[in-house]
Parts: structure tokens; sequence; C-alpha cells
């Protein structure tokens, strides 16, 4: 087993342990998508092309734990056409409303012979509803294999039960440099179970094309 599953597997049992009450009374969910590009803070991570991705989330109290999957295309420089997640943690909301959540992700590509693309990030979120329904929200990545360090902040608002709108503004930093600042903006509606997303990203990133500026739409299915 690699050093960096070994890292997540750690992470992940401390957490549990924390939890305490993560028993077979939690609840399961899962979900399911198609999207035109399957883009990753701002970059594409399928050369422009579609993807289709899935996943399933286990919940019990504050605990929380999931996997994820996704086709993704790094061009002729990787071998690899899979992607799979593992993610947990803990989550909840003070009584003033704020929401918090701190966890683990490990990011894996099984099928990379040539090169080891596998690496885990530390995770930490706050975000806030008002009544009238604006909601506000940050987040922090830490990439603890190599050394690299990702901002988020989001801002959303639901016009109805089914329809809403959001945009983020991200920075991510590399320890080797070659930092850069992506957005997105984009609105999804839900109905008959289903959810359809557009949304436009773009960054400032230079010499590929693959972080130029592109709309996304996404239906998907949670089950």
């Amino acid at each position: 087993m690699r050093m960096k599953f070994y890292q997540a597997g750690v992470a992940l049992a401390a957490m549990l342990a924390a939890a305490g009450t993560a028993t077979a009374q939690g609840e399961f969910s899962g979900n399911v998508a198609l999207s035109s590009d399957y883009v990753w803070r701002g970059v594409s991570q399928t050369d422009s092309d579609p993807a289709i991705s899935g996943g399933f989330d286990y919940a019990n109290g504050l605990f929380y734990a999931g996997t994820w999957a996704s086709n993704v295309d790094f061009g002729d420089d990787s071998d690899t056409n899979m992607e799979i997640d593992f993610y947990g943690g803990l989550a909840g909301e003070l009584e003033s409303g704020i929401s918090w959540d701190v966890g683990v992700i490990y990011y894996a590509y099984p099928d990379a012979e040539e090169s080891d693309l596998d690496f885990v990030e530390l995770k930490g979120a706050l975000g806030y509803g008002f009544d009238s329904g604006l909601s506000i929200g940050g987040e922090a990545y830490y990439d603890v294999d190599n050394e690299n360090l990702y901002l988020n902040a989001t801002a959303g608002f639901a016009l109805s039960d089914a329809f809403s709108v959001d945009g983020s503004v991200g920075s991510y930093q590399f320890d080797a440099g070659d930092d850069y600042t992506n957005w997105s903006l984009g609105g999804t509606y839900s109905a008959l179970g289903f959810g359809f997303d557009v949304r436009y990203w773009d960054t400032d990133l230079d010499g590929t094309d693959l972080a130029d500026e592109r709309v996304v739409f996404t239906i998907s299915r949670s089950m």
C-alpha cells in the first residue's frame, strides 16, 4: 500500500473514533452525473471532453464518509483514465447558524502505471446561510504531499426551492510556484429528482487551453 493511502486511512480512522456513533444506523446515499466537461478548480480534467461521475456517501451525526469516481484525461503525458476519491470528516452547525466541516480527501489514480499522481488533502470549511436565501462560505485545502494550498470563497442565493445561483473565487498556491486564480458563476435547477447545472469557468492561468474560459453543463441524480 502506498504511504499516501496509509496517511488517509489513519486520518479517517481517527475521525471515526472521534465520532463514536458511526454505526449501521447512519444514512447512505448515492449520486450520478453526466457533464460536458470535468472542471476542477478551473482546469479541465478530461481534456475538454464529457465526464461520467458518481459516488456513495454515509452520514451519521457529525461523521461522514464517501467515495466518488470520474473518468479523466490528462493528455499524452499521463496514461491514467480514472480518478477515485475517498473522503471523510466531521461536519455540523453551531448555535449561531455557522456550519463547519473538517476532513481529509485522498485522490487516487489507480491506472496511472508510469506516474504517481495520488495525493492527500486536508480540508477545512465554514459557511453561513441567511434567512433571505443568501449563503456565503470559505474553504481551505492543504496538499500534505506537495505542500500546496487552495483557498476558495463562495456565495449563493436561492431564488426558489428549485432554483439557485452561485459564484466562487479560488486561489491555488503551489510550493513550486505558478500560482493562479480561478472563478465560476452558475445556476442550478432541480426538478423530478434531477439537478441541472450550467456553469461558467475561467482562470488567469497561462500556457494551457485547458484553463481557458468555458461553459459546463451537468445533469445529476441523487439516490
